[in-house]
């Protein structure tokens, strides 16, 4: 997820990766393109100028039902550190809009007269949170050049632009009215931005036929030296809704849509992308491209015409319901560790997914594509993959994808044009990789018996549940009730607890909650109503507070109770935050009790939960700084909360696009240090009535990110976890004790410095749980990363205990163990540890292990990732032999023996580039 730093010696390498163009563009076509810091080496490979782009040396791939490998690298020793200066941004300052009357149209939509109260509770008490950018001179009539008005919209009021890494204190949410606004270079959306058009009539973002620059959209702009202006994997807080990006007045040589280089807690809605309809290969244009990140969430998406509809790479991501018509490529995947597609439709497209790139040296982790559609197009899906190969790049799952629809192709390989799978067909589940039945391995592309999706969670075609983020065109603005009005203050300071409970006790069914912009604290639980909708304007913090209720970690309580046990009803709540001011170890920031009335009825959308590292937390850096060079005990006015999310046993509940951060780093202070923030858990389960995570991610908590207990019916696409990066000094025992009314892991049985770390995925007792895709990496011992190398930083990540799961697209980093089964003393007890020695840069060999027993049967499938970083200058060959261990247990004994040792290897090609970023 971090700048890959290679040392060779006395040079510092810095991978950079290559952005791979077709062969056919030329680099004058590449001119009309390029942003300033972007540079041509040659007619077929463009990349960013000292820019990293990460990629995983390997990834792993969980196939049904378990499935298991590693993302190994040579050295990582910059993790989300900035080698650049930074400096916080300046405080807010308040800049007058232009006064010219715009030619918009007026709106019908809530947003454009919702009275407007929102401040930023730590920053400037007269800054604009919300602007229309029809206040700063856009005119919206189709011929006018409103770029500089567009950008001063963004900009004002002094905010986290160039030189600024991140800021919490100068949020904007910026409306679109509707219209046709022109542009001629890059809107720019800086830090914590919400660029939001109309909901009721859609703008249109028209590209000037004089347009340059890098997109109409840009979410990381490059300086002139080849540098971004947010360091990639750290470009949080972020939407884009409610948009036609018209390219069809440039020419059809050059024009892309919106330059998404982001991370966590990022979003892309309801957004038509319109391109030049022009098969040939002249036509260069992209609906998106995107180079790195570590993301991420996208739903709601059409792409018409253009060559390729979106352009891809980033570590994981997930996609829903995104359509591609008459686009040469509709998905051209660049490279990835793990890629969930879900609700795809292409039709009349040349080629579906291209996830060849790189040919024999594969870019492409895995990709799985879910509940889709393809109808005429050629070519559905182009690979590399060969099971002959020495590694397993390039894996695919398919699972209910319909080609019935004149798709002659469905799996084409990309080198020798022969056909893999015959199309004209519904493919009911097909994959290619490595796959294992108890303990026998070999390499598969071809059909499997499809996984059985429980009833409750599917709609009535068969397809898992997926909704879109209510945008409520239709309620208008006076049904809203503001809790300000109410009586809130929002300044962090005020107890607020009484008129949040007011606000929601007064709402009637016909009327929305809204939290306007401000930092709300709560020192009491407040009861949520089972029937309720809630939107915040651009994050507003819901923050535990006080001295007393939540203080006591062994009576924790829910700072947001949501619903009472057994409630049934329709709960929608959306653009929210919540964490802690100070130390609140008896919190539990959300309890979640609701069941549904329909299927997903009960949901929560780009709700964010972040614990430190932020203005008005009082846990950041000053205090709160990683002290790896001393013994630590954890700091008493460090401590987090006791528990992020709870769903208990009476909910059902749908999440999407939900980030679970205990704050690794400073995000407002100037020094942006790491910081050791000790918060209890993550995200416990035990709902048996059906709960859909989409695009979530759950980092640094003490135990566990993930928990399932006693659940049933669970299905995530995708997660991501990270081990707390402090631990090793202390470990995760501490400063959290045992509870068992939460079934806490109690690390009784570990032997070993590295066995007390953080879960990231615990199953227990539980059925019917499916994961399409996720991310389980540990990248620190005690902020120390020669572990990354050795793939040893903690002993295991992932515990499956008497659970019947079915696993996909599983990726690893840097855990000895892969997953633990029944029999591992519910994965505590130390594995066999690899040599301790540091590897030489030409070979090494992390061990690799997993048990699987009889109350959780597997079938396992595995994926190894080939890096392929380019930017010429530095070639380094290496070569890893992964053991993989298998024990299976008799039907009826929890004793296991081991039954075969698999060896294989994978030849690893890095090309680094010279000189330090």
């Amino acid at each position: 997820q971090f700048p890959y730093e290679f040392n060779f010696g006395v040079a510092s390498v810095a991978i950079s990766s290559v952005v791979d163009r077709a062969s056919h563009v030329t680099e004058s076509d590449w001119a009309n393109l390029k942003y300033p810091g972007v540079t041509a080496q040659n007619p077929t490979l463009f990349y960013p100028r000292l820019q990293t782009l990460h990629r995983p040396s390997t990834s792993g791939f969980f196939y049904f039902m378990m499935g298991l490998s590693t993302i190994v690298s040579a050295s990582l020793l910059a993790l989300r550190l900035f080698s650049l200066p930074i400096s916080a941004a300046p405080g807010p300052a308040v800049l007058k809009g232009s006064s010219s009357k715009a030619v918009a149209a007026n709106s019908n939509w809530w947003m454009a007269s919702i009275p407007r109260q929102g401040r930023p509770a730590f920053g400037g008490a007269n800054f604009k949170v919300f602007r229309s950018v029809t206040d700063y001179g856009a005119k919206g009539d189709g011929t006018t050049d409103d770029t500089v008005a567009i950008n001063n919209a963004i900009k004002d009021g002094q905010r986290c632009g160039q030189g600024c890494d991140s800021n919490t204190i100068t949020p904007a949410l910026v409306y679109f009215p509707p219209g046709v606004y022109v542009v001629s270079s890059p809107i720019i959306q800086l830090y914590y931005t919400q660029l939001v058009g109309d909901a009721v009539s859609v703008p249109t973002l028209k590209a000037a036929a004089n347009f340059k620059g890098m997109a109409v959209i840009d979410s990381d702009p490059y300086d002139d030296t080849g540098h971004n202006w947010y360091l990639n994997q750290n470009n949080f807080f972020r939407q884009v809704r409610n948009f036609k990006i018209d390219l069809t007045g440039v020419p059809k040589s050059t024009g892309t849509g919106i330059h998404w280089q982001v991370a966590q807690a990022t979003s892309l809605q309801n957004i038509e992308f319109n391109m030049v309809q022009d098969s040939s290969s002249d036509n260069k244009q992209q609906g998106i491209f995107m180079d790195n990140g570590s993301g991420g969430f996208m739903t709601d998406l059409t792409f018409n015409g253009g060559n390729i509809g979106v352009f891809l790479g980033n570590q994981q991501f997930t996609t829903r319901n995104l359509k591609f018509n008459n686009c040469r490529t509709a998905i051209y995947m660049n490279w990835n560790w793990v890629w969930t597609f879900h609700g795809v439709s292409i039709n009349n497209c040349g080629i579906g997914i291209d996830m060849a790139n790189g040919g024999s040296v594969q870019t492409v982790g895995s990709i799985i594509l879910a509940d889709s559609t393809l109808s005429n197009t050629p070519v559905g899906i182009k690979t590399s993959y060969n099971p002959n190969q020495s590694g397993t790049n390039g894996t695919l799952v398919m699972d209910n994808v319909d080609m019935t629809k004149n798709v002659p192709v469905a799996v084409q390989d990309g080198a020798t044009k022969k056909t893999v799978l015959a199309g004209n067909a519904l493919v009911s589940s097909w994959s290619q990789g490595r796959s294992y039945s108890g303990a026998a391995g070999k390499a598969v592309q071809g059909p499997r018996k499809a996984v059985t999706k429980p009833a409750s969670l599917t709609d009535g075609s068969g397809r898992i549940v997926a909704r879109s983020k209510p945008q409520y065109n239709n309620v208008p603005a006076a049904k809203f009730i503001s809790v300000k009005s109410k009586g809130a203050k929002g300044d962090g300071k005020t107890d607020d607890t009484a008129a949040v409970q007011a606000a929601f006790d007064s709402a009637g069914p016909d009327q929305i909650v809204y939290f306007d912009h401000g930092a709300y604290v709560i020192t009491s639980t407040v009861k949520v109503p089972k029937n309720v909708k809630v939107v915040g304007e651009i994050w507003p913090l819901i923050m535990a507070g006080g001295n007393t209720n939540f203080k006591d970690m062994s009576n924790p309580k829910p700072v947001f109770q949501v619903g009472q046990p057994g409630d049934v009803g329709n709960v929608e709540m959306q653009d929210l935050i919540f964490e802690t001011q100070g130390p609140q170890p008896g919190a539990i920031l959300m309890e979640f009790n609701v069941a549904g009335q329909s299927k997903g009825s009960a949901a929560l959308f780009d709700v964010h939960f972040r614990v430190g590292g932020s203005a008005g937390s009082l846990l950041q850096s000053d205090k709160c700084s990683k002290t790896p060079s001393a013994r630590t005990d954890p700091n008493p006015q460090c401590i987090g909360a006791f528990m992020m999310m709870h769903v208990t046993k009476s909910a059902s509940a749908y999440f999407e696009n939900t980030w679970f951060w205990v704050a690794d780093h400073e995000l407002d202070l100037a020094d942006h240090n790491q910081i050791n923030i000790y918060n209890g858990r993550g995200v416990l389960i035990e709902s048996t009535k059906g709960v859909w995570l989409w695009g979530t991610a759950s980092e640094h908590n003490q135990l566990y990110n993930y928990q399932l207990t006693n659940a049933q019916n669970v299905y995530m696409a995708l997660v991501q976890t990270e081990t707390a990066y402090m631990q090793g000094n202390p470990d995760a025992k501490v400063p959290f004790t045992t509870n068992s009314a939460f079934s806490d892991p109690d690390f009784s049985k570990c032997i070993g410095p590295k066995c007390a770390r953080t879960w990231g995925l615990r199953i227990q007792n539980s059925s019917n749980v499916l994961a399409y895709g996720g991310g389980l990496y540990s990248f620190f011992d005690n902020y120390a990363q020669q572990c990354v190398a050795a793939n040893n930083c903690q002993d295991n990540i992932i515990s499956i205990e008497q659970s019947q799961v079915a696993l996909f697209g599983i990726s690893t980093k840097s855990s000895i163990s892969m997953v633990n089964g029944d029999d591992d003393d519910e994965g505590r007890k130390q594995p066999p540890t690899p040599p301790q020695q540091e590897p030489p840069t030409s070979s090494y060999e992390p061990d690799t292990r997993v048990t699987a027993t009889a109350t959780s049967t597997v079938t396992m499938m595995t994926m190894d990732d080939v890096a392929h970083m380019d930017a010429p200058t530095v070639t380094v060959h290496e070569t890893l032999t992964l053991s993989l261990s298998m024990q299976q247990a008799s039907p009826l004994s929890s004793c296991s023996s081991p039954v075969s040792m698999v060896t294989r290897t994978t030849t690893i090609f890095v090309i680094a580039m010279a000189g330090a970023y």
